[in-house]
């Protein structure tokens, strides 16, 4: 029937409409409290396993034996294995559970407990993890577990049912559950699980307020129980200490009650105030120079940055733009209409100084870009404010304001200089994020985190493109490599056939251009130690020996006994390497002339050497070498000078890794920044670069690059974290500073 491609069998059919039927009999509302705490646990397990690698390579950078180093290191490549999928498993588990509300079966019983894989858990290690649950689920549970409550309840009147928090899809029981579902795969020891444990409690557990909050707001807002008293809202420093808990060091678990607000915050904040004594007073007068001054309240402050963060000049006027000068001007006028002497207090003055001087370095960086550098010079004012909210600004690696200045510039670290940044899309995304810092961050540090969000699933995106050519590049660097190894082993292998024997012009020119291909594909693809080479090199051998003149008698007989294998083989090579039937079959009929021409009576063997001798066009000695066409694309740059092999800057090129960013200096104005792509070995060392787009921009040898190291032609860039640099340079002078005075 010409219609049969739409016909459904029966059983499909009704097979696809029990899989669909549950999520179509789900409440619309009911779908979008799932769609929106989906999208939040989406961002929540991307900053786990973002951070994951950290923290795992950590504690292997601190282990003490190799063993444990190991494991650590295979965890971490295993993670970013499943990444993908443990993600995809997560979310999958969540929806399922949400379309188990329409499927309630009575006398189904939904554990508390974490589902475990037997085969991953013997008893001692399933103790442990369910300990390790039992606490994080209990800690929520206090937590957030009136909102919980409230949340729960509000489902259960719109399924019309009683439900218990532990059958809640969001209830933190479930979501351990979900998550220990989608990670059985892992083949990781119980340590590392626990570390991923500890993780799923930081970045996806710790935000469980937000998550029901915005689902019973809107259940509220269709309806539903909303006479239920809402949940009484966290204070800040509650969620600051929240989301300061860290690992420690010794193990991967949190210390009962120990928030880095608290403490490590604290504790570096005051070792940074203590360093940053000496610079007090640049910022309007300080609090003790006159006894009728009123410092301003940090709110205050605030109001003042804001007001400020709207006349930040553009990127083109960025470097006539002083903060510290604009926030003195705008005090004096506050001072002026007031009729008091307003300062700033101490500690917000030493937050002004601090992010002062780390935007100095930043701007002074010679790893960043120039292009970018207004640009990050614009954030100084959205960086300022965050700091003075939250001091873990200074202490937190993983801040998300911190991170999202580290990204941009990790992401734009191959811009060069002559790169069209106004139309280049990563130069605009940066352009766009930092617009909207500007336009809508007001005293809500949570732009942040949904700003690195969008930014790394951008920047994932650039990176996989980029990755792939890159992959595309390595290949065919190693593929032109190994075809010059096996061009050099035909060359010897012809040349050892050839050199010193007497043989016709057109079988030589055979051998060169047409056997040689032969012998490079069997090379190529089955290595020269195999029966494929052995047999095209003794085919080479048969045909030298055959059409040279002998003079011994019985070489008639061996040439009758040679000439059908040979034959044979010489067909089978050219038909293997696809060579034109119609081309080589002229060569066949004069070899099979000359073949004729052996078996001649054997009694005028002398009569028919000095006939052939006769003939020079026909027959000559092979006296030079042959070389075959090179693979590469053009000849590498090479030098007649050379370092010795200790030298510091053959050193410096041993020591690149790959992955790491090079500048090199074109001419007086152009720089060209790059990445080490590949380095191939054989049959000379060979560097390749790659720009920040995956393509190929240039290669070098280990000597010249060594060369242009030694004369300041070419420098490595250093990709480590913006921030952190900046910050240890800003330590580095104020202690130098301190021990001046």
């Amino acid at each position: 029937m010409h219609n049969d491609g739409n016909v459904v069998p029966l059983r499909k059919a009704a097979t696809d409409q029990a899989t669909a039927s549950p999520l179509a009999r789900l409440p619309v509302i009911l779908l979008q409290v799932r769609d929106k705490a989906a999208q939040q646990l989406r961002y929540g397990l991307q900053e786990l396993f973002d951070n994951a690698d950290d923290t795992l390579f950590e504690m292997a950078d601190r282990a003490q034996r190799n063993v444990e180093q190991n494991t650590l290191f295979e965890a971490m490549r295993d993670l970013r294995l499943k990444r993908k999928s443990i993600e995809r498993g997560f979310l999958q588990h969540f929806f399922e559970g949400f379309a188990s509300l329409v499927q309630y079966d009575p006398c189904q019983v939904i554990p508390h407990a974490v589902a475990y894989d037997p085969c991953f858990d013997p008893s001692h290690d399933h103790l442990e993890k369910t300990v390790a649950v039992d606490a994080m689920v209990a800690k929520v549970l206090n937590r957030d577990g009136f909102a919980l409550g409230q949340l729960t309840a509000r489902l259960g009147e719109l399924l019309g049912r009683r439900l218990s928090d532990s059958q809640n899809p969001l209830g933190p029981a479930l979501l351990c559950e979900y998550f220990m579902q989608a990670g059985r795969s892992l083949g990781v020891e119980i340590k590392v699980k626990l570390i991923i444990l500890k993780l799923f409690e930081r970045y996806v557990l710790s935000d469980t307020e937000q998550l029901y909050g915005e689902a019973n707001q809107l259940l509220i807002a269709t309806g539903i129980l909303p006479e239920l008293m809402p949940a009484p809202a966290r204070r800040a420093s509650d969620r600051a200490r929240a989301q300061g808990q860290g690992l420690e060091a010794d193990g991967g678990q949190l210390k009962p009650g120990q928030s880095a607000l608290d403490e490590s915050v604290q504790e570096v904040f005051a070792a940074l105030q203590t360093l940053l004594f000496h610079v007090r007073g640049s910022v309007a007068p300080t609090l003790e120079s006159s006894a009728e001054t009123q410092p301003i309240s940090t709110r205050d402050l605030l109001r003042l940055l804001s007001h400020l963060q709207q006349y930040v000049p553009p990127p083109s006027a960025q470097e006539d733009f002083d903060l510290r000068n604009q926030l003195e001007q705008l005090l004096t006028r506050v001072s002026v209409k007031s009729g008091k002497s307003r300062v700033v207090d101490v500690a917000d003055e030493d937050v002004i100084n601090l992010i002062a001087m780390l935007f100095e370095c930043i701007l002074d960086d010679r790893n960043l870009p120039d292009s970018l550098k207004a640009l990050i010079g614009r954030l100084q004012i959205p960086m300022l404010k965050v700091a003075v909210l939250d001091k873990s600004f200074f202490s937190r690696g993983n801040h998300p304001a911190r991170r999202l200045l580290n990204e941009i510039a990790a992401a734009a670290m191959g811009w060069g200089g002559c790169d069209d940044h106004q139309r280049d899309s990563l130069y605009l995304r940066i352009e766009q994020v930092v617009q909207r810092l500007l336009s809508e961050f007001s005293d809500d540090p949570a732009i942040f985190s949904e700003l690195l969000a969008d930014f790394l699933a951008f920047t994932a995106d650039e990176r996989r493109r980029a990755e792939l050519l890159e992959q595309r590049t390595r290949d065919a660097e190693e593929g032109r490599a190994k075809a010059e190894l096996a061009r050099r082993r035909v060359e010897r292998a012809l040349n050892e056939a050839l050199l010193g024997k007497v043989l016709p012009q057109k079988v030589v020119d055979f051998v060169r251009d047409a056997w040689s291909q032969v012998l490079l594909l069997s090379c190529l693809k089955h290595g020269d130690e195999s029966a494929q080479w052995q047999s095209a090199e003794q085919t080479l051998i048969q045909l030298v020996w055959s059409v040279q003149p002998h003079e011994q008698p019985d070489s008639a007989m061996r040439l009758l006994a040679l000439v059908p294998g040979l034959l044979k083989g010489l067909r089978d090579g050219l038909s293997g390497a696809a060579f034109d039937p119609f081309s080589t079959s002229e060569f066949f009929s004069q070899l099979e002339a000359l073949h004729l021409q052996a078996f001649e009576r054997e009694a005028l063997v002398e009569q028919q050497v000095q006939a052939l001798v006769a003939e020079p066009a026909d027959l000559i000695v092979v006296a030079q070498k042959i070389v075959l066409p090179c693979a590469q694309e053009g000849p590498l740059e090479t030098s007649p000078l050379a370092l010795p092999a200790n030298d510091p800057c053959v050193l410096q090129v041993d020591q690149l890794r790959l992955g790491a960013w090079v500048e090199f200096q074109e001419d007086e104005d152009n720089t060209l920044r790059c990445k080490l792509a590949a380095i191939v070995a054989q049959p000379v060392v060979k560097y390749v670069f790659v720009n920040r787009t995956g393509m190929k921009v240039l290669e070098r040898t280990r000597m010249g690059l060594a060369l242009e190291f030694h004369r300041g032609a070419v420098r490595a860039l250093d990709d480590t974290l913006l921030f952190d640099r900046a910050l240890e340079s800003v330590i580095d002078t104020l202690q130098r500073l301190n021990h001046g005075k």
